[in-house]
């Protein structure tokens, strides 16, 4: 049996932040239904009854958007959305990461590295160096930007700072997602993939402060025991984005919910089985939530407790699938009420490949 006692790492504090434009999803359905564009426009009602439909079945309550709804009839050029992006961008993620440092009791300037990730807009230099002079983190601070993960970022990007302490165990390493999907919007593509990922996804930021193993008695949070990345192959159609003129345009396919259920639980207890441990052991599910047919599709093939994803389905309701920072919001909703000390987790998130990102956590 590995030894899965916290010896390492431990995550401090977890913040979320969204543009200001929030709403119920019915209020959004309806604006974003009136705002496509189909080839034949005789289609345009057929489009509208079905996107509204989809919309009013994914259980997700409110979404935040990153302009105000009333705006997003009007088409925009990708170089406009992107623009906006980078604005919204350095506000969500100076945000939630100056709430993240304040709860860790933590200083700019005791930050020794920054990863970054998103796969809704993009900036050269990449906006880990705004956020870096907007919350006065030091200047020699490492850097590690990712782009293209989906929705496996957040969980990635844990890894990577997870990696990065464990060789510098007197440090305090940062997470910062930042994803706005609303600024994707594809107008022309009635496409059902398109459709629900319209009514799906939300805009929001979120951040994680960990320290190292020597500063790790000061954290209250879990720490981070093993990972796992898997690139599962052929499935590179299943999901993902395209770019071109019109910006990034998510293709979903319908088969994922049936890929998970067939793959996913090997693999989880494949890693399970290399620490000593079975899914019985995890008293935490900390779930990215993909929709409503993935979090079915994980509940079946993990033979989950009733409860086991109170809070991705919370997460869902509350803010939509916001990619890459949705785990990171389960992971802090689970931090508000965690298991008893001991206790172990399991984190993990799926994205574009496709890949499965696990990380195993002891509280």
């Amino acid at each position: 049996m590995s030894d899965t006692s916290p010896t390492g790492p431990r995550v401090a504090s977890v913040a979320v932040s969204a543009p200001p434009y929030r709403h119920p999803q019915r209020d959004i359905a309806a604006v974003f239904a009136g705002a496509f564009h189909p080839a034949d426009a005789d289609a345009d009602a057929d489009v509208r009854r079905q996107f509204i439909g989809l919309a009013g079945r994914t259980g997700i309550e409110y979404r935040n958007l990153s302009l105000p709804l009333a705006e997003y009839p009007r088409p925009r050029t990708f170089t406009e959305y992107n623009e906006i992006w980078v604005r919204t961008a350095g506000q969500v993620g100076q945000d939630a990461l100056t709430r993240a440092l304040a709860a860790a009791n933590v200083r700019p300037d005791e930050v020794g590295a920054i990863v970054t990730t998103t796969t809704t807009g993009v900036s050269v230099p990449s906006f880990d160096a705004e956020l870096i002079h907007r919350v006065g983190l030091p200047r020699h601070v490492a850097r590690l930007p990712m782009l293209g993960l989906g929705c496996a970022g957040g969980a990635v990007g844990l890894s990577r700072v997870h990696d990065y302490l464990r060789g510098h165990p007197d440090r305090i390493a940062v997470l910062v997602s930042v994803e706005l999907c609303s600024l994707n919007f594809q107008y022309t593509d009635t496409s059902v993939a398109n459709l629900v990922a319209t009514g799906l996804f939300g805009d929001a930021a979120a951040a994680a402060v960990v320290f190292g193993a020597h500063r790790a008695q000061e954290a209250a949070g879990p720490a981070p025991v093993a990972t796992r990345s898997r690139l599962h192959p052929d499935s590179e159609h299943l999901m993902g984005m395209r770019m071109g003129t019109n910006g990034f345009a998510v293709f979903l396919s319908p088969d994922v919910p049936d890929f998970i259920e067939k793959h996913l639980a090997d693999e989880i207890h494949g890693f399970l089985a290399d620490h000593g441990l079975t899914t019985k052991d995890i008293a935490t599910w900390i779930c990215h939530p993909g929709g409503p047919k993935i979090i079915e599709a994980l509940d079946r093939c993990l033979d989950l407790p009733p409860d086991a994803l109170t809070h991705t389905r919370a997460s869902l309701a509350e803010h939509g699938n916001i990619s890459s920072a949705s785990v990171l919001d389960v992971l802090h909703k689970t931090m508000t009420t965690p298991p008893p000390p001991g206790s172990h987790g399991l984190l993990l998130a799926l994205g574009p490949g496709l890949t499965s990102e696990l990380m195993l956590l002891n509280w």
